[in-house]
């Protein structure tokens, strides 16, 4: 094991999350080097999990970078040939690592391997799938082997570094939703593959986002939820009838918004309010321009 040891680095963004979520993570991994992205620049966190586990470096940033900014840095502070993200509501041990990394070294053009996903009650879970533009999404895979896919979730994807550097790395333009499915279509259109690995297991918890603010999390979820799937249809030109759909919406949006409020639920006055700027934005920032 010790030149898996050697040749990996693990990578985890953090955001918010708790120590006892990231505990359950960690405390398989003690002979990797790893290295934390704390999006959320928590110094109490970052004491916590110093004094229970090495890490190789822990990266604080002043404000949430997203998703894809963060892992890009990350990557960038790599210095083993192979790079594992791992999210930190995904536990995976060494052994499911090593068949990981097994499987990426015997598959020739294989870019990304990832693991078959189960819940804590041993449950199949979503690991990746068909493109969004395709209506499926994520998928639960039952394989009878391993298994090309259109892309993987990022909740743990092996990847060699000069590979995703050649690629270009995580695209920047997306905070958090749909940097999985926009690497894993560089991938497809340079007719090499992601695969999921059937003999390795990992458990994803799905935690979800733990923003204390409860108005923030909605804000922060529609938000970039809408904005980042536009930006990602708009890549590839597919993005007007999402454009178009939203335009038609925005009328009826700012009526609920104002109404929600006389309602008393608030809750759904911003969501409404989030896909409005999300929409503005788009329109201001990105549409009609180079990505």
């Amino acid at each position: 094991m010790n030149d898996l040891y050697e040749s990996i680095t693990i990578v985890i963004v953090l955001y918010e999350e708790k120590f006892k979520l990231i505990y359950k993570c960690l405390k398989e991994l003690k002979n990797f080097k790893i290295i934390i992205i704390d999006n959320a620049n928590n110094t109490e966190l970052k004491k916590d999990i110093e004094k229970e586990f090495k890490i190789y470096k822990y990266l604080s940033n002043e404000r949430n970078l997203g998703f894809s900014k963060a892992i890009n840095q990350g990557i960038k502070n790599c210095d083993t040939k192979f790079i594992l993200n791992l999210e930190a509501d995904c536990i995976i041990n060494e052994e499911n690592i090593y068949k990981l990394f097994k499987a990426l070294n015997f598959y020739k053009d294989c870019i990304i391997t990832t693991p078959t996903m189960y819940n804590e009650n041993n449950q199949l879970t979503p690991s990746g799938g068909t493109l969004m533009e395709k209506n499926l999404g994520y998928e639960i895979l039952k394989l009878e082997g391993d298994t090309c896919v259109d892309f993987p979730m990022t909740a743990a994807i092996l990847f060699k570094k000069e590979d995703i550097l050649n690629l270009g790395l995580f695209d920047e333009n997306l905070f958090i939703y749909y940097p999985d499915c926009e690497i894993g279509r560089r991938i497809n259109k340079n007719k090499q593959s992601v695969i999921q690995i059937l003999d390795s297991k990992a458990i994803h918890t799905m935690g979800t986002l733990k923003i204390k603010n409860n108005f923030k999390n909605i804000f922060f979820r529609n938000y970039y939820f809408t904005l980042d799937g536009l930006i990602y249809y708009y890549k590839e030109n597919l993005h007007m009838p999402h454009f178009k759909n939203l335009k038609k919406k925005i009328p009826s949006l700012f009526i609920k918004s104002f109404l929600n409020i006389f309602l008393f639920r608030l809750g759904k006055s911003v969501e409404c309010g989030s896909k409005i700027l999300a929409y503005f934005n788009f329109k201001k920032n990105f549409l009609n321009k180079k990505l």
